[in-house]
């Protein structure tokens, strides 16, 4: 459950906001962010590439300068050796343009994302080196490939590792190994990105500030979310004033296939438009193309490469759409809809997308997922994303010994290969390792939105705070008590939401992206808004709009309580009830998890025994009996909403069901009532139907089970379905949840208020 609370930090001294003719609004967002002395804010303000730290002070800096001179000097073939994804794109072209300057013999490889995966290959090394190159030169990795520089040394070829990414314990023995967070080094920044470090050495190399470098370092460094403050802050200020006035042919024309206006892109223009484009190329073609339309000096010909990369953005977009689908029909299919933990497989899915999938699927369901395809050569591949609260690194390490290829990952996404036979495996340890998630998650908040103040300049004072990123957030406001004077859904599928707030006289527009379960009968419970200021620009005007980032609810203030709110039709739980009363124990999990819901507030209703709360049934009772029992409180206001239930089928199958899986029986003895799950789609029934004819035909003894093997009956007795006991009750239970449900509100409140009032 998210708590929000308040950033602190010590206010500007009145001469600072003189001095730097702050408003008021500034003030308070950099003395939030500690920037309050003199010190940091000139740095903030005025700093420039000019003030980068001196490249000598990084590891190795001077080695890998002189051995790259001496490359050049003797004509050696160099190679960079970069990486497929936004970062990799811009520091190998940071390296090639430098080198290219100083008249090397260089080139480039990249690997392929399906082929070779991430990093060091040992067979492309081998490549590289029967091509007679002398020098290799990694860019945003290598710090692994202990084995690849091994060999290239065997075969008199040196190699400068230039990487961020985390230090094992055993490092190459390269020539040298330039790393912007090298134990004991001496240069200040720790947090650059590959593109970060390329410029760096380029600084060294041509002894100048390299400032038409810049667009690119700044592109790597918000695709790759590294650090926006320190040296981060001037690379990605400077950097977005250097692609604003870019004469790179072909980042004018990325920039004009993604419908942007140069001299307005933004740090959240690169994020959203320009990072993703590079990285389509990487997830569905060799990434060499987006480093040649980096490199492309020729109009023409980099129209011609930014409008290929275009088709690779929209295919991308149509297959992580077509695998996303395909994702949650299998959840449906299999009845996973109860687990904490998903690990969806088809050897179709698509492998450059399945990251993106993973996280939509993540957005979706709650659950922490991983999302696997087989590549060409039979090996599975696979990427994982998690939830807040959740540490997948931790949940997996374990696992690789046993059950992975190769593992590697953070807290909230990870990457890895296995074989084909440990699929089932996998899905079980990783529903094993699932403990729950804290109870509590804080997020912070700058301050309330002061509405009297909002005007023509506000983004600008905001966007004189950025830019913004990583170790500089957005600034993000609150407000409480929001009259909302208007509402509509927008978007294809009305998924989106617009709300005009009203306050001092001033009108803000907000935007909901995604919040099509917000209703209209949600709206009056809606007590603070927690939002981002942006400009909307719509035929030629530009309005000042906010983003919605997160709600909490309240009890609305109505002129008349009601004791009793039927709120079944909605099926967004707002959390502000002081106890969330169960039927069945099995729900607990599932409400905390899918509703993010304080676990200390989930009780079942025979263990509850408070008087004057907000309650509210979450789950469906079983039969009349309970929901009377439940009844018997003393609420002080109660909400209905049955959302959830533990019914062992959504509807009993028809007697077609039944036919089709007792000649599946009789024609495949022998299989457990796991490999049925596999038999599902085929049989075109979800696997909890078919566990349900399972267990009814077991009842009437029409199969059996042998050692855990399910078997036909020859001859049975030929008893109808109703004969089962499981089968009549399971019935029973479906009509009365069902009536529940969909009982006229009149009727049903008049009933419910009856009951209370008998106790």
């Amino acid at each position: 459950m998210i708590t929000w609370k308040q950033r602190s930090g010590k206010e500007l001294a009145p001469e600072l906001i003189k001095k730097y003719q702050l408003s008021d609004l500034e003030a308070r967002l950099l003395a939030l962010r500690g920037l309050n002395t003199d010190e940091q804010l000139a740095f903030w303000f005025n700093a420039s590439e000019e003030d980068l730290a001196d490249p000598k002070l990084m590891h190795d800096m001077d080695k890998a300068v002189q051995r790259i001179n001496q490359a050049i000097d003797n004509g050696e073939k160099i190679t960079i050796y970069g990486d497929y994804d936004a970062d990799g794109i811009t520091a190998t072209s940071i390296m090639m343009e430098t080198l290219g300057i100083l008249g090397a013999d260089v080139h480039f490889y990249i690997p392929n994302r399906f082929k070779e995966g991430y990093g060091p290959n040992l067979d492309a090394y081998k490549k590289i080196v029967q091509d007679g190159t002398k020098l290799i030169i990694t860019v945003d990795n290598g710090i692994t490939g202990v084995e690849e520089v091994d060999y290239a040394n065997s075969q008199g070829v040196d190699t400068i590792i230039t990487d961020h990414h985390k230090i094992q314990e055993e490092v190459p023995d390269s020539y040298a190994i330039v790393h912007c967070n090298y134990p004991g080094q001496k240069y200040p920044f720790d947090d650059y990105c590959g593109a970060g470090v390329a410029y760096t050495i380029c600084r060294e190399l041509m002894q100048d500030s390299m400032s038409e470098l810049l667009d690119l370092a700044m592109i790597g460094t918000i695709g790759d979310m590294v650090k926006v403050s320190g040296e981060g802050h001037i690379i990605v200020k400077q950097g977005l004033a250097a692609i604003n006035q870019t004469e790179r042919p072909g980042l004018q024309c990325l920039i004009k296939n993604a419908g942007l206006q140069m001299g307005q892109i933004s740090a959240t223009d690169i994020g959203f438009a320009i990072a993703p484009r590079l990285n389509a190329v990487g997830r569905l073609d060799n990434a060499s193309l987006a480093v040649k339309l980096l490199l492309s000096e020729n109009e023409a010909e980099a129209q011609e490469i930014a409008d290929q990369i275009e088709k690779l953005n929209e295919r991308r977009k149509e297959l992580t759409e077509d695998v996303y689908q395909a994702c949650l029909k299998q959840i449906k299919s299999n009845s996973w809809q109860t687990r904490k933990t998903l690990v969806i497989y088809d050897p179709s899915f698509h492998e450059g997308v399945l990251g993106l999938v993973a996280n939509k699927v993540v957005e979706q369901v709650h659950k922490p997922t991983i999302v696997l395809t087989k590549n060409e050569a039979g090996v599975i591949k696979g990427s994982g994303r998690s939830i807040t609260g959740f540490n997948l690194f931790d949940a997996l390490n374990p696992l690789k010994s046993d059950l992975l290829l190769k593992f590697g990952g953070h807290d909230f996404a990870c990457g890895l290969s296995m074989k084909e036979e440990n699929i089932p495996a996998l899905r079980t340890a990783f529903e094993k390792s699932y403990q729950g998630v804290p109870s509590q998650i804080t997020q912070y908040y700058d301050f309330e939105l002061p509405f009297a103040d909002l005007g023509s300049d506000t983004m600008k004072e905001i966007n004189g705070v950025g830019p913004f990123g990583t170790d500089n957030v957005e600034p993000l406001f609150r407000i409480s008590d929001p009259q909302i004077s208007s509402c509509f859904y927008m978007g294809k599928d009305k998924n989106h939401l617009k709300l005009t707030l009203t306050k001092n006289n001033t009108k803000l527009e907000v935007v909901g992206f995604n919040k099509k379960y917000l209703t209209k009968a949600l709206l009056p419970y809606i007590d603070q808004i927690y939002l981002q200021l942006g400009e909307n620009c719509y035929r030629n005007q530009v309005k000042l709009q906010g983003i919605m980032k997160g709600l909490v609810f309240a009890a609305p203030k109505l002129s008349a309580f009601a004791p009793v709110v039927d709120l079944r039709q909605e099926k967004y739980v707002m959390g502000f009830a002081d106890q969330y009363l169960l039927f069945d124990e099995k729900n607990k999990l599932i409400a905390a998890n899918r509703y993010d819901l304080d676990p200390e507030k989930i009780t079942l209703v025979s263990d509850y025994d408070n008087d004057d709360e907000v309650a509210v049934f979450l789950d469906a009772p079983h039969n009349q009996q309970e929901f009377d029992f439940a009844l018997n409180h003393n609420f002080g206001q109660l909400y209905l909403r049955f959302l959830l239930d533990q019914l062992p089928v959504e509807q009993i199958p028809n007697k077609m069901a039944f036919e089709q899986v007792l000649k599946y029986v009789y024609q495949h003895p022998g299989l457990s009532i796991e490999e049925y799950r596999q038999v599902a789609p085929f049989l075109h029934l979800d696997y909890n139907n078919i566990l349900f004819v399972l267990r009814v035909f077991f009842e009437l003894k029409f199969i059996r089970i042998v050692q855990g093997k399910i078997i036909g009956v020859k001859s049975p007795t030929n008893n109808p379905l109703t004969a089962s006991k499981y089968y009549k009750a399971t019935v029973s239970q479906i009509n009365f949840v069902e009536q529940l449900r969909h009982m006229p509100s009149n009727e049903l409140l008049t009933y419910v208020n009856r009951q209370l009032k008998l106790h």
